[in-house]
């Protein structure tokens, strides 16, 4: 059986509280859940049979968030990108984290490998 996990990526160019980067990577965690469940229901579902393994990760700036966003999306690997309401630490609008999978961890590694961990 392949082994299925969520990538979380999340801008550390941000400089957000523990708290607010906590929220952002569990708004990505969902988002990407749900896109995930709508496309491919029985790998989400293989997910969260064997343990909903995550992994969070790092970049600087939007432009790396989105460049991973399309590169996900141009695999077809369900994601989801987090656009923060702006109540609290940063503008509204702010692109915060990108929610990858669950997916096949072999395809997710071959765009994620360079990453370090947050």
């Amino acid at each position: 059986m392949e082994e299925i996990k969520q990538v979380i990526i999340v801008r550390s160019d941000l400089e957000m509280g523990k708290g607010k980067t906590a929220a952002q990577v569990a708004h990505a965690s969902l988002m990407s859940y749900f896109e995930a469940e709508k496309a491919h229901k029985e790998i989400a579902k293989e997910w969260l049979e064997t343990g909903e393994k995550k992994i969070v990760l790092k970049v600087e700036g939007e432009d790396a968030l989105r460049k991973f966003m399309e590169a996900f999306r141009f695999k077809k690997i369900p994601c989801a990108l987090v656009s923060d309401a702006g109540l609290t630490e940063i503008p509204p609008g702010t692109k915060t984290a990108l929610g990858v999978g669950p997916w096949k961890s072999n395809e997710i590694d071959m765009l994620t490998r360079g990453l370090k961990l947050l």
